[in-house]
């Protein structure tokens, strides 16, 4: 949900008017529009590039995923990993346009520990995987940028940590 939202859901709950910090939230919020849209599009466009560079790094730190029992091990378990880093960089794209975590959180990462670990999956190498996307991807964005991507990344990597 976006701070406008937040801001008038909460007034109207409480039967007022939004108050001047809710207001300044809501002027940041649009004025920061701009860079959030730029962050989203730049991970979108190179969705792939990110992903295969954040995959090569995993793989480094943790060859045995790509071996004989490994989970990352064959084509189809090698391409349901990369889809997976995918879908992480998507999440943080909606939580960055969102100016919140929120759809972060709504979208993925309610029970993802129960669901990697109902599927053998180890947690901390997924952990693993989305600081190498985080990298990868802030590595593609200016310092401003990268400093308004990052906490996204990092709100993945706690829930999951």
């Amino acid at each position: 949900m976006s701070v406008v939202s937040q801001v008038i859901l909460r007034a109207d709950d409480e039967l007022r008017y939004p108050s001047s910090g809710e207001l300044e939230g809501i002027k940041k919020f649009l004025t920061t529009g701009g860079q959030r849209v730029r962050i989203a599009e730049t991970l979108a466009e190179n969705e792939k590039k990110i992903v295969d560079k954040a995959s090569r790094e995993l793989f480094k730190m943790h060859p045995e995923y790509r071996s004989p029992g490994g989970n990352a091990y064959g084509q189809k378990q090698y391409n349901q990993c990369l889809r997976d880093l995918g879908w992480y960089i998507r999440l943080v794209t909606y939580g960055v346009l969102a100016g919140d975590k929120e759809p972060i959180e709504n979208s993925g990462l309610i029970g993802v520990r129960e669901m990697y670990n109902s599927l053998n999956v180890p947690v901390p190498g997924m952990v693993d995987s989305i600081k190498c996307l985080k990298n990868a991807s802030l590595d593609l964005l200016t310092k401003d940028d990268a400093e308004q991507a990052a906490p996204y990344f990092d709100y993945i990597i706690q829930s999951m940590s």
